[in-house]
């Protein structure tokens, strides 16, 4: 067991109108004009975070390590390549740049006004699309403590791309949040959870220290699949080679079966207790939880798809005036729990 257990807090930054579900009904050409609103969404989740005291210090993996080797890959790995390098062009992708990054400011950068209390560190997966419009909601979220991953260009999912094509939209991702950022970005997840392993060696290649994209429930059509059962385990981080790893979303093995638990529209349609108890289950045998959502989760007023299914409907706008609460709700009940990046989780698992 794992003491103090730990608690990785996922965002994938995508709006509203990004979603797979609703791809039929709004073409990739129509985004420009649709109304952003995702970095007012960011701003609710960042002072939600900082709004609540956890745990602070980081805590060993000692005593849980699984398989042969369960060692894992130090924080700076021979194959990470520098940020600043050249990478593919631009011009390789089909991004409307209409809205061009606005590029760094020589004024002094802004002092945010943080809690001094130990609040929850949380990874965000940005998409490229939007870091090139809204580059100071980026830098902001890095500027509170969080970490900055990859979520893709153009929320294009990786099992539809040609080998080219996921390689230009894993590297060019990469160098633009880089750049925007001045630091290394470690981590992707893929829209979707869209993976298998052909796609895990070219996240691999690409020069990420990271994936979180395998999500384990079998029964949603677009989920992925790998091969995890032969690598080494500590916590909940799958060593994959020397330098690479995965890091899945968080689901409970219940009498044979894979029960949903991870976050997004389980979390929101669950009732907390249930969810809760089912974390708890999994803290105890893992000693760690990977939860996902997104900003438009804690978006209510956000346009309506009055043309898409009911399905989809249901799933999508279900219970969006609650979660906020619900997210601070479980926070607090976990408080106990170590809330930490993905990225100082592997840096904790490699002790």
């Amino acid at each position: 067991m794992i003491t103090p257990k730990h608690i990785l807090l996922t965002i994938d930054v995508e709006d509203w109108f990004q979603v797979e579900n609703f791809k039929p009904w709004i073409p990739f050409d129509t985004w420009e004009h649709r109304e952003l609103r995702v970095e007012q969404n960011t701003h609710r989740l960042l002072d939600l975070f900082d709004s609540v005291e956890v745990a602070g210090k980081p805590g060993s993996l000692e005593g849980v390590k699984v398989g042969t080797n369960a060692e894992l890959n130090e924080p700076n790995q021979p194959n990470q390549p520098n940020y600043s390098s050249e990478s593919v062009s631009n011009s390789q992708l089909t991004t409307n740049k209409s809205h061009a990054a606005a590029p760094a400011s020589n004024k002094q950068q802004t002092t945010y006004n943080r809690s001094t209390k130990n609040s929850p560190k949380a990874t965000f997966f940005v998409l490229a699309w939007l870091a090139d419009r809204l580059p100071n909601l980026v830098r902001e979220i890095q500027s509170r403590g969080h970490e900055i991953a990859s979520h893709g260009c153009n929320h294009k999912r990786p099992d539809q791309l040609s080998a080219a094509a996921l390689k230009i939209d894993l590297t060019d991702s990469k160098k633009r949040l880089e750049d925007l950022i001045g630091s290394a970005v470690s981590g992707y997840r893929a829209p979707s959870f869209a993976i298998n392993d052909p796609i895990l060696k070219t996240i691999e290649d690409c020069g990420y220290r990271y994936d979180s994209s395998y999500n384990s429930f079998g029964l949603h059509g677009r989920y992925g699949r790998v091969s995890l059962n032969a690598t080494a385990k500590s916590g909940s981080a799958h060593k994959i080679s020397a330098s690479f790893c995965e890091l899945p979303i968080s689901n409970l093995l219940f009498g044979g079966k894979v029960l949903p638990l991870g976050g997004g529209g389980y979390f929101r349609l669950m009732p907390l207790p249930m969810f809760n108890l089912g974390m708890k289950l999994i803290l105890q045998k893992e000693g760690a939880f990977n939860f996902y959502m997104h900003p438009w989760e804690l978006d209510p007023g956000q346009p309506r798809m009055r043309e898409a299914s009911t399905n989809f409907k249901f799933r999508h706008y279900s219970n969006l005036s609650k979660t906020h609460d619900k997210l601070k709700q479980l926070i607090k009940s976990f408080n106990n729990c170590i809330f930490i990046s993905c990225n100082e989780y592997l840096d904790v698992a490699a002790k």
